[in-house]
């Protein structure tokens, strides 16, 4: 495998810049607040933050800069952890309100020590966004909480509108992939535990590019909407740094294509992105889903609908 591969044209990505990127990296600064646009290098900062074409979007990471976990995909630092600020989910409230959002993403790093995962924190963010502003929508990727149902149910109870929780990738690939803490059967536990929430969307995303076949992405298409997942984003993993897992293969933009073809058209997925540069995360507030929510339309009648649908296929 030739390391670090060039990177196709389809990849390449226009540097931050502007006012409005100006304005939220302020905003971040004066409250000291993190983001995973930031902490995990994300290719697509410079469109979200710059807002070229839209209002702007920033995804908020709770609980600090430094994760419990070490997955070989991801370039937040892991151990030494801090003290959870008691402040941040004021601070993010505010900042949010400055910056003017109607759609919020926040995902946290893990705290696996934690009782609770960090859940409860999550949870009293999420309370006081809503607080703030009952209109805006919150979108929360949450990590496994190891699997705590109640830690999950914890982020429920606190009015979120979507929750995602990724799998990632293909059972298979799960390590090298993820830290060992992390699951394939962990995952969907949590994401079955969403998706039985009557008032919720349930949602989760997949790197491709690490080495999975055909046969398991489609696999793992059936195991999520078998256990109700809503929505599903494939996009293409990059390795931050040298010490990261090296791409296995920079995935054509036309087989992004049929993928969102089989999950919406076979599967019945509400929803799905898929291209190159989709990240879970990405602009999440122009998606198809919160048209969905502001709409009113409801989670349960849309997931009936999408059973339906499968059947008649």
């Amino acid at each position: 495998m030739e390391s670090r591969r060039r990177k196709p044209e389809w990849l390449k990505s226009r540097p931050p810049s502007g006012e409005r990127f100006a304005e939220i990296k302020r905003t971040l600064r004066d409250r000291d607040l993190h983001t995973v646009c930031e902490e995990a290098n994300c290719p697509n900062l410079g469109d979200c933050w710059s807002g070229r074409d839209g209002p702007g979007t920033a995804t908020f990471m709770l609980m600090g800069e430094r994760c419990s976990r070490g997955c070989n995909f991801c370039d937040v630092e892991t151990g030494g952890m801090d003290p959870l600020d008691s402040e941040e989910p004021e601070n993010v409230a505010s900042a949010v309100a400055e910056i003017g959002l109607d759609y919020v993403v926040l995902t946290s790093v893990d705290r696996d020590d934690l009782p609770d995962g960090g859940s409860s924190h999550f949870a009293a963010t999420i309370r006081e966004i809503k607080r703030h502003d009952p209109g805006i929508l919150v979108e929360a990727l949450i990590p496994d909480f190891r699997g705590d149902a109640e830690a999950v149910d914890r982020i429920v109870d606190a009015g979120a509108d979507v929750i995602a929780h990724n799998v990632e990738t293909v059972d298979r690939l799960q390590w090298p992939v993820r830290d060992r803490r992390a699951g394939y059967e962990q995952s969907l536990s949590v994401l079955e535990r969403i998706a039985d929430a009557p008032d919720v969307y349930a949602k989760t995303s997949l790197m491709l590019g690490v080495g999975e076949y055909d046969h398991e992405v489609y696999r793992t298409l059936s195991d999520l909407r078998a256990v109700g997942v809503d929505i599903v984003t494939f996009g293409q993993y990059l390795q931050p740094s040298r010490s990261h897992l090296e791409v296995f293969e920079y995935v054509h933009p036309d087989v992004f294509d049929v993928w969102k073809a089989v999950a919406e058209e076979e599967f019945g997925f509400l929803y799905c992105a898929s291209g190159p540069m989709v990240r879970s995360s990405f602009k999440a507030g122009e998606l198809f889903v919160e048209a969905m929510v502001r709409d009113g339309a409801d989670p349960a009648a849309a997931r009936r609908a999408a059973e339906q649908h499968g059947t008649a296929e």
